[in-house]
């Protein structure tokens, strides 16, 4: 309920806002690398839905230098093998969405999605409803897996 209540609060951008404050189960941030860092989805689709932000404020993956590219790849891996450890999904959807017409809904900053998926994870509820129904909170997402990372 807080998030509904507060989410339009934040100005400017919702990456460098997050970036901008220490760790934890406030701004979701699970891990930080020397060029991105990963974070979780606010609105996520299933349990760890996981981003990959560049610290650069960019449109998209060409305005990135190779080092940033790179390792925002390492971090999708090192992402898949927590996930695979924290929640056994059966399939992953990995994927960056490019501009506002393709469905970004940070379109200035660009980052990568990692979607754990299961089979029957969307439902009626979902398609019908326009609704999603999680079996976790976010702050319990938060520390499974960033234990997941420390432990790796």
């Amino acid at each position: 309920m807080k998030y509904i209540q507060e989410h339009n609060l934040v100005e400017g951008c919702v990456f460098c806002e997050a970036q901008s404050h220490e760790d934890g189960p406030d701004n979701l941030i699970v891990f930080r690398g020397r060029r991105a860092y990963v974070i979780l989805n606010r609105y996520p689709y299933t349990s760890g839905h996981l981003m990959i932000v560049p610290y650069k404020h960019l449109p998209s993956l060409e305005n990135l230098d190779k080092k940033t590219r790179d390792e925002m790849m390492d971090l999708v891996v090192e992402g898949i093998r927590v996930l695979r450890e924290m929640y056994a999904p059966q399939a992953f959807n990995i994927g960056v969405n490019i501009g506002e017409a393709a469905g970004a809904g940070v379109a200035e900053h660009v980052h990568m999605h990692i979607v754990p998926r299961w089979t029957g994870d969307t439902s009626f509820i979902t398609t019908l409803g326009e609704t999603r129904v999680l079996p976790e909170s976010l702050e319990d997402t938060y520390d499974r897996v960033s234990s997941g990372w420390r432990q790796g």
